[in-house]
């Protein structure tokens, strides 16, 4: 699967890492339905992590169907909420 981090670029994710990923994703789900700015950011920061850590760079210039887009980690609560569907950011 491709994953495109808004403003870094994209990397290649085996589908074997979305179990571990949605979990994070549900966090953030929950968080942002409260409102928790706090939690909010630190699962942000750790489902991006996280998916840098498990995937592998494309190049630059490389443009690929992404699969999956996710917000960068400067976006904001409000941002990102916007992009949720009933599944979080990553469906599944």
């Amino acid at each position: 699967m491709i994953v495109r981090i808004m403003g870094e670029g994209q990397v290649r994710l085996a589908d074997s890492h979305l179990t571990e990923l949605n979990k994070l994703d549900d966090e953030l789900l929950a968080e942002v339905e409260k409102g928790d700015g706090p939690g909010f950011r630190r699962t942000l920061q750790a489902l991006l992590t996280k998916v840098r850590d498990l995937g592998q760079p494309l190049p630059d210039d490389s443009l690929e169907p992404s699969e999956l887009i996710l917000p960068s980690e400067d976006a904001t609560l409000e941002e990102v909420r916007d992009l949720l569907s009933d599944d979080g950011l990553i469906p599944g």
